[in-house]
């Protein structure tokens, strides 16, 4: 029996793919769980496998296309059977492909050119319509992305100089990253009454918290796995934000489930520490940067993305000292984080040298009330400005 070839949905904000390169012809034998094709979904680089054996009889969508989920794209059948059903119009159940992330290798190469003899040029969506309108041909340029991937900066590079007086401008096409991002926002900032919180938390002991934690333990953690573990005591004491509307309901989550925003380069991705009232900060260290390094090769799968009760942004790193962030539904509450700055401080009537840092809640106001914020971020700054009990045995879900 013929079987379908979909574009599958493999999350809910997916509502289309890119067709990146069909790893199989016409005519060529399959077998089930052999990859058929790459596919670029709004978050990863995926392989698209094959559910049933046979030929590959029909293949409708080329390389480079944009096509819906649940759009026909091949069909799978015996060398002599009638696949004119299989054709029509009439979306079949999905299951008929399944996806995994790409392989990527482990360790990034060298930047080196793409041109090797019989595989594909590995490029970004931006970097191929840069290089489309300038005329650049881009096994020639030298890529410095991951893995190797010509980025935007590699196609202007590769021009020289005079690239840099070329006229402005340039539509770049949306990537299926990008037009998710677009379309959560829109979701959630239109529709959402958001209302937000400012405190200013004193950092100086996290801060030496964190050096002596490294010098003992032989542990890194970040001052973003510091925030995780904070905010998961603090949701624990505050489950009232542990939660998402539903439109009929309050819906108060058992675990803590906090994603952490990382950037790429066409938008962000927010990969999520299950369950962190139940971890140390040891573990939950580790398991941050396992994922924030897999996160940047687009390497997750789907569930270790989404999901999340909580999420927390930090643009400290970049100098930012303050910034709203908008709420992704169904999440309640969203943590934005600053950077860690010097700021003089009056203790007993003397002004000396400290370390602040400003966070700022954003919270669905029709779950969360103004004191319920508030009491919140009263907690994670008791938290921070203490942060012996980071270490406290973890708590059970």
């Amino acid at each position: 029996m013929a079987s379908r070839v979909v574009m599958p949905k493999l999350t809910d904000t997916m509502e289309e793919g890119v067709l990146l390169e069909w790893k199989k012809r016409e005519g060529d034998p399959v077998q089930a769980g052999e990859v058929l094709a790459e596919i670029e979904t709004d978050k990863a680089v995926m392989d698209l496998e094959a559910f049933a054996s046979g030929i590959l009889r029909k293949i409708l969508v080329q390389n480079g296309e944009t096509v819906e989920s649940g759009k026909l794209l091949g069909v799978i059948g015996e060398a002599d059977e009638d696949i004119t059903a299989a054709l029509s119009d009439t979306v079949m159940p999905a299951a008929s492909t399944s996806a995994k992330p790409a392989a990527v290798p482990a360790t990034s190469p060298a930047p080196s050119p793409m041109r090797t003899e019989g595989s594909r040029i590995i490029a970004s969506p931006r970097a191929r319509a840069l290089a489309a309108e300038r005329g650049v041909d881009l096994s020639t340029v030298t890529g410095t992305g991951p893995g190797g991937r010509i980025v935007e900066e590699d196609v202007v590079k590769a021009q020289g100089p005079a690239a840099s007086a070329m006229p402005s401008g340039i539509d770049q096409p949306l990537t299926q990253m990008r037009k998710a991002i677009a379309r959560a926002t829109v979701q959630s900032k239109a529709p959402v009454p958001h209302f937000y919180l400012t405190r200013e938390i004193d950092m100086e002991a996290a801060e030496q918290f964190r050096r002596q934690f490294k010098k003992e333990r032989q542990s890194h953690p970040s001052m973003t796995d510091l925030l995780i573990k904070a905010a998961a005591l603090a949701l624990r004491k505050h489950p009232e934000l542990n939660v998402s509307y539903t439109g009929e309901a309050i819906r108060r989550y058992e675990r803590v489930d906090i994603g952490v925003a990382v950037g790429l380069e066409d938008g962000l991705i927010t990969p999520v520490i299950r369950d962190c009232g139940a971890k140390t900060l040891e573990t939950i260290s580790a398991e941050s940067q396992v994922l924030i390094a897999r996160a940047k090769q687009k390497q997750l799968q789907p569930q270790e993305y989404s999901g999340a009760t909580f999420s927390i942004s930090n643009l400290g790193m970049f100098g930012v000292d303050n910034f709203l962030a908008v709420l992704i539904p169904p999440q309640a509450a969203s943590l934005a984080v600053g950077a860690v700055r010097d700021v003089p401080v009056v203790v007993a009537g003397a002004v000396k040298a400290g370390r602040s840092m400003q966070v700022t809640l954003s919270c669905d106001h029709r779950a969360i009330d103004g004191v319920m914020g508030a009491e919140f971020l009263t907690e994670l700054k008791r938290i921070l400005e203490h942060p012996q009990e980071l270490t406290a045995q973890a708590i059970k879900s």
